[in-house]
């Protein structure tokens, strides 16, 4: 291959061994997926609206964000958050965000009232790249430490299903 820069013409030899050749066919009928959230990352900037329609805005006294990324592991975790009864995630200066954007509309028509009779504040994000990044395991909650500058100080993972609901907020 031959190019140049300016003045300066520049000459290469490039050689493909099969294993190169195969490596980049793959690559090339793979999408690239983005990196995940990491301790020492700044937390994403997340625009949506609660299950009353309230706009969502991650506060500075935010300690803990929980991530539900399922339908299942979001209705138990809702039914344990609710056991707690009012202001239970304000005294852990917690944040509970469910990704609803795979939900069809037929659903959103039935689950939205029910979701209105919940104690805690539900951000209710119906974008799918705004909840991308987040790590996530099945049947579990993402929990996300937060640093009061915003920084992931420690992703952990609540399974709902066996878990107590306090276990989401150990530093």
């Amino acid at each position: 291959m031959t190019g140049s820069i300016g003045a300066v013409t520049f000459r290469t030899k490039m050689k493909f061994s099969p294993g190169s050749m195969i490596l980049s066919l793959c690559l090339l009928g793979c999408p690239l997926r983005a990196g995940q959230l990491a301790e020492g990352d700044l937390v994403p900037t997340v625009t949506a609206k609660d299950q009353f329609g309230q706009d969502f805005l991650l506060a500075t006294n935010v300690q803990f964000l929980l991530v539900a990324a399922e339908m299942a592991s979001a209705k138990t975790a809702n039914q344990k958050l609710a056991e707690q009864g009012p202001g239970f995630l304000e005294r852990h200066h917690a944040a509970y965000l469910m990704d609803i954007h795979t939900m069809p509309g037929v659903a959103r028509f039935f689950a939205f009232p029910k979701l209105r009779r919940y104690p805690q504040r539900i951000v209710l994000v119906d974008s799918a790249p705004a909840l991308a990044a987040v790590p996530k395991r099945s049947e579990c909650l993402t929990v996300f430490s937060v640093t009061p500058a915003g920084r992931i100080l420690k992703i952990a993972f609540w399974n709902p299903f066996s878990e107590p609901a306090d276990r989401c907020f150990v530093r």
